[in-house]
């Protein structure tokens, strides 16, 4: 239940207001000036202070000085019967969240209530992120699942150990190899990423390994391998399970003995460096065609990511945080969320993931149409009653072709999306060639890109 301070010195007004927010649910405490106000809040800090501001003796612009002074930042509406611009301008240069005149409007008291929590909500929410970061622990959350994962970094951040990190494509994975960097006696030395999913499957080894002029059609020079780059420092195996088998034999030998040849090479290399892999599939799994014997060498230290729609609490601080941090980029003002709106966002299963919530921050941040960002700014939200309303419209449709057509057409890009329009991955889902979905990306007019990036 949330605490609301009403300051004022007439006594019809304090018991009116009470009387209208103990019926909405809210806990009233009354105070008739300026000091009982400031021994109010001395002995528990409201949610909202509503505060008049003629008041005798102290008025209502001292009592937020004093606040201010404290270092409290309960947010004040303030009220008044002498409403004017030159009055209201002033209560926003003092600090208040908004202005109100008496009479006072019902509707619009709660209004600006309801606002006020919220907007002091978000600002909490990002002082907690802020104070993340300064700690240098990156993963945003507080939910079971992220509290986990971040004493599983303090845990074995300091060892020398393998770590094998599992996830969702999205879910955050490097930053916890960030994190794990920088919390190790090798913070000082380089930290060193291979997607393993982007390199050409006859080019792995020389990427790893590096390799010597002449060893191969191309090389035409000599290069250093990402092991030798990553000496003394931390080397980060992203997406190991795309791995082919023979790439995958090297890598063990390499972990095994910390020694590897490079790609047409005779000289034996040693090096000291700390591997930390991450996969989206289940390499435990014979089915994954991912050698064992690796697989037990890399899983000396685990932990799984868990997706978005199981961190329940985290959607709302995530939105917060990202519009906070993305408008400071963009250096512009940041919007907030109607509570309508993050009922939706809280209900989608983000099969994107952290990664897709931020692409959508940063889409209503160019495109929503006012301060507040409404359900109509959002983009579909498959699984959501958005997408069932659209999804009703199929019912409409003339003939069983036309169904079919239009139903095939939102099937697939909703696949292409939930596989972060990787077309091969998706092809692969579908148990469909590769040439026949290009086939019916083209018929269909589907996306293959976000639409934000």
């Amino acid at each position: 239940m949330k605490t609301v301070l009403i300051v004022d010195d007439e006594i019809a007004i304090r018991e009116t207001l009470e009387m209208i927010l103990t019926y909405e649910d809210y806990q009233v405490v009354k105070a008739g000036s300026g000091a009982e106000a400031l021994a109010a809040v001395a002995k528990q800090t409201p949610d909202v202070i509503l505060l008049d501001v003629k008041m005798p003796g102290m008025d209502g612009f001292e009592v937020m000085e004093r606040l201010k002074a404290a270092g409290n930042d309960a947010p004040v509406i303030v009220i008044s019967g002498h409403g004017n611009i030159q009055t209201a301008v002033e209560a926003v240069k003092q600090g208040a969240y908004d202005f109100l005149e008496k009479p006072l409007d019902r509707d619009r008291l709660l209004v600006t209530l309801g606002n006020c929590l919220d907007y002091r909500k978000a600002r909490q929410d990002v002082a907690v992120l802020v104070e993340q970061t300064q700690a240098r622990t990156p993963l945003v959350g507080e939910s079971p699942g992220m509290r986990e994962v971040r004493t599983f970094i303090e845990k074995v951040g300091g060892s020398e150990a393998t770590v094998l990190i599992t996830g969702e494509n999205g879910t955050g994975k490097e930053l916890v190899v960030s994190a794990i960097h920088r919390m190790s006696a090798r913070r000082d030395h380089p930290l060193v990423e291979v997607n393993c999913a982007a390199i050409p499957r006859d080019l792995v080894e020389s990427e790893l390994f590096g390799h010597e002029k002449g060893s191969f059609t191309g090389a035409d020079r000599q290069r250093i391998g990402k092991f030798e780059q990553a000496d003394g420092g931390t080397l980060f195996l992203d997406e190991i399970g795309d791995m082919n088998e023979e790439a995958q034999a090297k890598v063990l030998k390499a972990v095994e003995e910390s020694r590897f040849q490079r790609v047409g090479g005779t000289d034996t290399r040693t090096v000291d460096v700390r591997i930390v892999a991450a996969t989206n599939r289940d390499l435990a799994s014979p089915a994954s065609g991912f050698r064992q014997d690796l697989f037990f060498r890399l899983n000396v230290l685990s932990i799984h990511l868990p997706p978005l729609r199981e961190r329940p609490g985290d959607v709302e601080l995530l939105l917060n945080w990202f519009m906070a941090d993305l408008a400071a980029r963009m250096k512009t003002a940041p919007r907030r969320f109607a509570p309508a709106t993050l009922e939706i966002l809280n209900a989608y299963s983000w099969p994107g993931n952290v990664r897709e919530l931020r692409n959508l921050v940063e889409r209503m941040l160019i495109l929503a149409s006012g301060e507040v960002v409404q359900p109509s700014d959002l983009p579909l939200m498959p699984g959501t009653e958005q997408a069932s309303e659209k999804s009703t419209s199929l019912f409409a449709c003339n003939d069983f072709q036309e169904f079919k057509a239009n139903s095939e057409g939102e099937f697939l890009q909703h696949k292409l999306k939930e596989n972060l329009y990787n077309v091969s991955k998706t092809a692969e889902v579908l148990g469909m060639q590769r040439s026949n979905l290009y086939k019916k990306i083209t018929k269909y007019g589907l996306r293959t890109q976000p639409t934000v990036d």
